[in-house]
């Protein structure tokens, strides 16, 4: 190796480590904070470890805050809108990418053309047919929608199940199989990359919603976790930021965690799922 690419890859390196401790730092910062006193936040100059290490902030948000059941909603709700999404998506992508119909492709950009349309022109005619339907104040707008598809896990798949060589479902069905069998046994299977990006992003999405709990959900028992740092944060003249950050934390882990549990799976998916074209 010359001089010239040892001094190239040196300050790669070096231009790595650097933005991953400019990014890492607001997390850090949240991480210590939460292990603070009031008194020790404002501290200066700086004090990045707690010391000592206070735990009241935790205690104090399952206990004073009930953060153990805005945790549980969040849990429910996200997993069941995972299996919605997924389920819903993967028939739909399976579809336009499977089979042989009228007007397919014009379908499929119509269907494309729904993820134009910003969220606030929706708002109200959802908000009105959800009332319509009595579902104002419990999680089922939040959750039996996600059952009818999404656009983009649509879009994902259909472009991943593209690639599969169709010689695979014609040995399939010389052998016997139905179209129900070629979808579960081949092509599932097989899209286990752009499935686990789409776990990843739809999880984000809806751990994180706010707007959407904040509309249709009336009583506090219900409330996500979202919600629940929103009042956290404006629920006193001064902000408890040793209190904010915990419930910021606890947030943030699950997401952390998916993350980098599935990392090469993902980066997988973002790269053969047909967003190269």
């Amino acid at each position: 190796m010359t001089k010239v690419k040892t001094r190239r890859l040196v300050l790669t390196y070096m231009f790595a480590v650097f933005m991953s401790i400019l990014f890492l730092f607001p997390f850090l910062w949240m991480t210590t904070t939460s292990f603070k006193t009031a008194d020790q936040v404002y501290d200066n100059p700086m004090q990045i470890i707690p010391n000592p290490f206070d735990f009241s902030p935790y205690q104090r948000l399952f206990t004073e805050n009930n953060f153990g059941q805005y945790l549980w909603n969040t849990v429910y709700v996200t997993v069941l809108t995972l299996i919605g999404v997924i389920l819903s998506s993967s028939v739909v992508a399976f579809g336009f990418s499977y089979f042989r119909f009228p007007k397919k492709e014009l379908l499929f950009k119509i269907l494309l053309g729904t993820m134009m349309l910003p969220a606030q022109v929706t708002m109200i005619p959802q908000y009105i047919l959800f009332d319509k339907l009595g579902w104002i104040g419990s999680f089922k707008p939040l959750i039996i929608p996600t059952f009818f598809g999404g656009t983009w896990v649509i879009f994902l798949l259909r472009q991943f199940f593209d690639t599969i060589p169709r010689e695979y479902s014609e040995a399939a069905k010389i052998d016997g199989a139905n179209e129900w069998t070629i979808f579960t046994k081949i092509y599932l299977p097989l899209a286990k990359a752009p499935i686990s990006t789409s776990v990843l992003f739809v999880f984000m999405w809806t751990w994180t919603d706010f707007m959407n709990p904040l509309i249709y959900l009336t009583d506090d028992k219900m409330y996500t976790l979202s919600i629940a740092l929103q009042r956290i944060s404006s629920g006193a003249r001064s902000t408890d930021w040793p209190l904010m950050m915990a419930g910021s934390l606890v947030m943030a882990l699950p997401i952390v965690i998916l993350f980098f549990s599935a990392q090469k799976t993902f980066i997988n998916g973002a790269s053969m799922s047909g967003l190269k074209g």
